[in-house]
């Protein structure tokens, strides 16, 4: 999903976007570094408090990425654990799920996301409730407060998901339709039928990658 994000946000652009995937859950890394120009910590059903030696092992790399000053730019549960590596804490929504298509209103001016409302899909119960030293909070929703964060230069956070789009959250939704209250679910479905901003949140990941 992240390679048809990418590959049609990038469009015409004379700079190509290339894609080498490692499954950390599986313990696969690259083999340096430098092996690639920006890593991206995508979602996961796993909570990154959880005591499994793939997800300390992933915090390690998170660490060590942001001692080189690294790009890195984590969606959903990457996001969680940029802020879990770094000192910050995760831990369930005491709202509760937030799901389907979500505005998501910057707090904090700046010339990468700039300070106009966007909207992208949710589908998350743990969030970030404290902040590494030295992150700055970009954007919220109507239940999460830390939905965007920058730290540095070199990491960009998400809390919502650019790759999604609506007959994927609605499957996935469906799937999962158990775990949810049901109007929490109702409202999640009935809310795909509003424009998301995936392309430009994609863009704006390709242009953090490559200042």
């Amino acid at each position: 999903m992240f390679k048809q994000l990418l590959t049609t946000a990038n469009g015409d652009s004379s700079m190509g976007v290339e894609f080498v995937t490692y499954a950390v859950n599986a313990g696969v890394y690259p083999a340096e570094i430098d092996e690639v120009d920006a890593y991206i910590l995508t979602g996961s059903k796993n909570s990154v408090y959880e005591d499994a030696p793939w997800i300390t092992q992933l915090a390690e790399f998170v660490k060590a990425l942001h001692s080189r000053k690294k790009k890195l730019v984590g969606i959903c549960f990457g996001h969680q654990m940029v802020a879990h590596a770094l000192g910050g804490k995760t831990s369930l929504a005491d709202a509760g799920w937030g799901l389907g298509v979500k505005e998501t209103s910057p707090t904090n001016s700046t010339d990468l996301l700039g300070s106009q409302p966007f909207k992208l899909i949710y589908s998350h119960q743990d969030q970030v409730v404290e902040l590494p030293e030295g992150t700055v909070v970009l954007a919220s929703t109507d239940i999460c407060p830390i939905a965007a964060t920058t730290l540095g230069e070199h990491i960009l956070t998400f809390q919502g998901h650019p790759e999604f789009y609506p007959d994927y959250a609605s499957d996935l939704y469906e799937i999962r339709r158990e775990r949810y209250p049901a109007d929490i679910y109702k409202a999640a479905i009935a809310s795909l039928q509003a424009h998301a901003d995936q392309l430009f949140v994609g863009a704006l990941m390709i242009d953090f990658c490559r200042r």
